[in-house]
């Protein structure tokens, strides 16, 4: 299974061919078995919010619209997955991506992204 970060998930809909090339044939190659957080719809909703990102349409309709054209299924947020996002190194400061990186450790998810920061955590399957 794999889980699409925020930049993944943007680039997929609105830019793809800053997609990498493997980033391009895990997503061709594990359709039904994609996945975003519902913090990427959050930290859409702040960019948005804060004029640094402009959609063609509201963010939650954008986003549930980007959730139904490329199959995609959004995954849980629990406070398990709070909890390890706060026990994990400082490699982040970014606390939706310190999510991202609990919630691909938790339940065992391939995280897609391209921040070398991320990449970087110990017991993180990652791909880019």
């Amino acid at each position: 299974m794999i889980l699409l970060d925020t930049c993944t998930l943007l680039w997929l809909t609105l830019d793809q061919a800053q997609l990498s090339a493997a980033a391009t044939i895990c997503l061709r190659e594990n359709a039904g078995r994609l996945y975003v957080s519902p913090l990427t719809a959050f930290e859409i909703g702040q960019k948005t919010a804060a004029g640094k990102l402009v959609l063609e349409l509201p963010p939650a309709r954008w986003f549930a619209r980007a959730l139904e054209l490329h199959g995609l299924r959004e995954c849980s947020f629990t406070s398990t997955i709070a909890m390890r996002a706060s026990a994990l190194p400082r490699l982040h400061a970014d606390p939706v991506d310190r999510i991202l990186v609990a919630t691909a450790q938790n339940d065992a998810f391939t995280l897609l992204t391209p921040d070398p920061k991320i990449r970087a955590y110990p017991d993180l399957l990652t791909l880019w």
